[in-house]
């Protein structure tokens, strides 16, 4: 059985349908430190800084798989920094000792493009380089890469990774990522609201339309061991744009939708990560290979909201 940390989240909630598709309604715990309308038929309360709490699950539900998600994200971590580190590594330690201990089979944790900092070449972030990233949650999840890979070394723990770049979905909303700003504006082209945009309009971030990027979490954990070359963590890319870039996509369905320009704190952590990822390595070793552009995903986005905002 699988157990999935922070499910509540948007990433969470989207990947805990993947897996109950692909492996059965049974076989999917998700767990949270709150109830939710999307649990699923198998869930239980869960604050993974609790390791005992964590153990008595894996144990009571017979785990085989965790997918570690419970974290605090860049934009909110910023806020409460201490609280963040303590949360975003006590959690994943805690993971990686039940893993250790219990013989879980699989262990998931993604990892982001917040890794990279002002001494990366902002052009292209490679796989390997320098990581010197400007928020704790860039820092936390350098650590945590680190982590996985001394478990895998010294434990034998099966821990896959891939840094996920800015997810863009209309089945939930943003959680606090400095990449928000590419679901929220779609929410408010389909409403008819001017945007207020906090990033500046030609500062490029990596993107993924959610899709592509259940997929690429699928696939990883789905490769044959031996196919995993690298127990850090997998760039993994999709497309890249500018506000001004998603703005444009945008008005070819919207012609009259309005946007603002009000950069603010966000902006600077932006302008420390680069304009896009080599992937090559993923590609590589287990065949990664997006399927989404702007321009397709900004079409099922306001397709998907449009049906959603009409319902309500």
């Amino acid at each position: 059985m699988i157990l999935i940390t922070g499910a509540g989240g948007q990433i969470g909630t989207v990947l805990a349908k993947a897996l109950r598709k692909k492996h059965g309604a049974d076989q999917v715990l998700t767990t949270d430190i709150r109830h939710n309308d999307l649990a699923g038929q198998f869930f239980e309360i869960l604050d993974v800084t609790d390791g005992v709490r964590l153990l008595e699950l894996v144990k009571e539900y017979n785990i085989t798989q965790i997918y570690h998600l419970a974290s605090i994200l860049s934009a909110k971590g910023e806020k409460h920094p201490i609280p963040t580190w303590e949360i975003n590594m006590g959690t994943l330690l805690n993971v990686l000792e039940v893993a250790s201990k219990t013989g879980i089979e699989k262990v998931f944790y993604p990892s982001s493009i917040a890794i990279y900092g002002s001494e990366t070449n902002l052009t292209l972030g490679p796989q390997f380089g320098a990581q010197l990233p400007t928020t704790v949650y860039g820092i936390s999840k350098v650590a945590g890469e680190l982590w996985c890979d001394y478990y895998f070394k010294h434990f034998g723990v099966d821990v896959r990774s891939v840094r996920l770049p800015g997810i863009i979905g209309s089945g939930t909303l943003p959680g606090g990522g400095t990449t928000d700003y590419a679901v929220e504006i779609y929410h408010s082209a389909v409403q008819g609201k001017v945007f207020e945009c906090y990033i500046s309009e030609d500062e490029k971030m990596p993107m993924m339309y959610m899709k592509d990027a259940m997929r690429a979490i699928l696939q990883l954990m789905g490769a044959p061991s031996k196919d995993i070359k690298i127990r850090q963590s997998y760039n993994i890319a999709s497309m890249s744009f500018s506000p001004k870039e998603i703005y444009a996509s945008i008005k070819k369905v919207l012609p009259d939708f309005e946007l603002v320009y009000k950069p603010d704190f966000r902006d600077r952590i932006a302008k420390s990560w680069p304009d896009e990822i080599d992937d090559s390595r993923a590609r590589e070793d287990w065949g990664w290979q997006p399927k989404y552009d702007l321009d397709a995903m900004t079409k099922v986005m306001l397709d998907s909201l449009s049906k959603q905002y009409l319902i309500k």
